[in-house]
């Protein structure tokens, strides 16, 4: 069964996102940048955003509490935070364009949170290609959590051998397909627009 459903990640899969272009201003190197991360537990202060429902001034006060000589730099992330997106990863928008040509239902399932990811919506027209998104911020659910793929099975109404999920997380990817989703682990467009041949989505010498 070709999948009828192809259901995208965004971050590295659609746009470009890293935090370091923030705090290129503000520091000199990237390994200046990732001993900030690791200091203050950026990573997983971030990610807990991604989950809500704390707002970002909320967690931009907690964190700061907790490393006040660094307020200035947590602070930043919220207040520039639309710079950590690079711009749409071009080959797959084009792969998006095609596919919402030939009909496809296209989904997004991102883990954002709700508060940043409709800074990026509004710039871009490509999400406008899509039928619906899952925002993992929104529904209080994340991948690679099982419970955040049977949810969105039920609100795009299809059954999980309708389906394609295009990640660039391993354990993502791995989730969705214990479920029985058809998966990608995306590594470029080129390589998606090849394993999308494979499966008979594109045509050959599309894109």
């Amino acid at each position: 069964m070709i999948p009828q459903a192809l259901i995208f990640d965004f971050g590295g899969v659609v746009v470009h996102w890293d935090p370091r272009r923030v705090y290129r201003r503000f520091l000199d190197t990237d390994a200046a940048i990732d001993a900030f991360f690791e200091e203050v537990g950026f990573h997983a202060w971030n990610r807990s955003q991604d989950r809500g429902p704390l707002s970002w001034s909320a967690a931009v006060s907690d964190l700061s509490a907790r490393f006040p000589h660094r307020a200035d730099l947590i602070r930043a992330f919220d207040e520039l935070w639309e710079d950590s997106i690079g711009g749409p990863i071009e080959g797959t928008v084009r792969i998006l364009e095609q596919l919402h040509a030939s009909g496809y239902r296209l989904f997004g399932l991102t883990n954002w949170s709700a508060e940043k990811f409709y800074l990026t919506e509004r710039r871009y027209d490509l999400f406008r290609l899509l039928d619906d998104i899952i925002v993992s911020g929104e529904i209080g659910l994340m991948k690679p959590e099982r419970e955040i793929f049977e949810w969105t099975l039920r609100r795009i109404r299809r059954r999980a051998d309708e389906c394609l999920f295009i990640d660039d997380h391993q354990a993502n990817v791995v989730a969705a397909t214990s479920l029985g989703i058809r998966t990608i682990h995306f590594q470029s467009p080129s390589q998606l627009q090849g394993e999308l041949q494979k499966m008979s989505i594109l045509r050959e010498g599309s894109t």
